[in-house]
C-alpha cells in the first residue's frame, strides 16, 4: 500500500475512472462546440452541458487529489 492506503489494483482502477472521465470532459466540449458551429446553440442545452463539464472537472480534480501524495509544506 501507498502514503494513500490504496492497494495497487485500487489505483489502477482510480487511474482508470480518471481517464474515462477526461475522455467524457473532452467530449462534452466537443458537443458545446459543435452546437455554436452548427448555429442552432439551444442556451438551455449548453448550460446543462457546461454545467455537466464543470461537474466532471470538480470529480476528476477529487479523485486525482487521491493519487496525488501529501506534501507538508
Amino acid at each position: 500500500m501507498d502514503d494513500k492506503g490504496l492497494t495497487p489494483e485500487e489505483r489502477a482502477a482510480l487511474v482508470e475512472q480518471i481517464e474515462r472521465l477526461r475522455e467524457e470532459h473532452r467530449d462534452l466540449d466537443a458537443a458545446i462546440e459543435a452546437l455554436r458551429d452548427a448555429g442552432q446553440a439551444d442556451q438551455l442545452q449548453v448550460q446543462r452541458l457546461k454545467k455537466r463539464k464543470l461537474l466532471l472537472r470538480d470529480k476528476l480534480a477529487r479523485l486525482e487529489d487521491l493519487l496525488t501524495p501529501d506534501i507538508i509544506a
